[in-house]
C-alpha cells in the first residue's frame, strides 16, 4: 500500500459519500417509505461501476490507483449497503413487508440490472473503436 493508493482511495469516498447525502438530502424528503436518494445512489453507484469495470478492462495500463479512486472510493464511497439494510429493518419491524420486499428487490435487483447496462454502454460506445 503506498501514499498515493492511501489518497485515492480516501479522496473518492469523500466525494462519492458527499454526493450520496447529497441525493438523500435532496430526493429523501419527497417519500419517506421508499427514501429514494438511497435507491439513487445505489442504482447510479451500480451502472457506473459496470461502465468503470468495463473501462479497466480495456485499460489494463492506467495506474492503479485510478481504479481505487474510481471503483473503491468513490463508487463505495457513494452506494451504501448499510443504509438500505438499515432502512429495510426499520420497514420489517414496522410490519411493512411489503414495502420492505419491494425495496429490497428495488434496490438489489435494480443495482444488477444497472450494472449489466452499465457493461453494455460501455461496449455499445467502443464497439467502433
Amino acid at each position: 500500500m503506498t501514499i498515493y493508493a492511501f489518497l485515492a482511495v480516501g479522496c473518492g469516498a469523500a466525494c462519492g459519500a458527499w454526493l450520496r447525502w447529497i441525493l438523500g438530502a435532496w430526493l429523501n424528503p419527497t417519500m419517506a417509505e421508499l427514501p429514494p436518494g438511497t435507491l439513487a445512489a445505489n442504482l447510479v453507484g451500480g451502472y457506473l461501476i459496470g461502465v468503470a469495470v468495463a473501462f479497466f478492462m480495456q485499460h489494463p495500463g492506467l495506474s492503479p490507483e485510478w481504479r481505487l479512486f474510481i471503483i473503491t472510493g468513490f463508487l463505495g464511497g457513494l452506494t451504501t449497503f448499510s443504509t438500505f439494510s438499515a432502512e429495510t429493518v426499520t420497514l420489517l419491524m414496522r410490519g411493512q413487508y411489503a414495502w420492505a420486499s419491494g425495496i429490497v428487490a428495488a434496490h438489489l435487483g435494480g443495482s444488477l440490472l444497472m450494472t449489466v447496462l452499465g457493461i453494455q454502454t460501455f461496449k455499445w460506445f467502443n464497439a467502433g473503436a
